[in-house]
């Protein structure tokens, strides 16, 4: 396994769409246990492959407390089954930036797992909003594009400043 790097806002790679998983093969599983490892090396609990400059649709996440329960979404998509409840989100890709968001509070989910099995549930709370915030991240869109236009440039400027004495810019 092995630590991928992730992109930080406003990479503008963060704003390609992913394209589907055609064939899941073990490249794929690969790639699903390499975005695991830095997932929990970097302290989140899901992490799309958007973020990792991995530009085809899938996610991984664990939002259990003893982060024991990886799961491996490939071609995931949803269907609302539950009202819009407001969520305090953060991201790795926009680090220590904390903000509310609007999201569904219970979703239908299907994709495929790492053994290309079709997989369907229902995810609630936490387990919900974490995967439309990672589809989210497989459409090029990130939770800072639901903030204000104010919010989302000073929080740009900061990370921008933060690039550049990391060396990063």
């Amino acid at each position: 396994m092995a630590l991928l790097p992730i992109l930080e806002f406003p990479d503008p790679k963060l704003r390609t769409k992913a394209t589907p998983v055609t064939e899941v093969n073990e490249r794929i599983r690969q790639q699903a246990k390499d975005m695991l490892e830095t997932m929990y090396h970097a302290q989140g609990i899901g992490l799309a492959g958007t973020q990792v400059d991995f530009h085809q649709r899938m996610l991984v996440m664990d939002v259990s407390e003893e982060q024991d329960q990886p799961m491996v979404l490939i071609n995931p998509e949803y269907v609302p089954t539950g009202e819009k409840i407001m969520w305090q989100e953060g991201c790795l890709s926009v680090p220590t930036f904390y903000e509310e968001v609007e999201r569904f509070a219970s979703i239908q989910v299907t994709a495929l797992n790492e053994q290309g099995e079709r997989i369907e549930f229902e995810a609630k709370d936490l387990a919900a909003i974490c995967i439309q915030h990672e589809i989210d991240h497989l459409d090029g869109k990130l939770f800072v594009d639901y903030i204000s236009n104010l919010k989302r440039n000073r929080i740009r400027q900061k990370l921008e400043k933060l690039h550049k004495l990391q060396g990063k810019a």
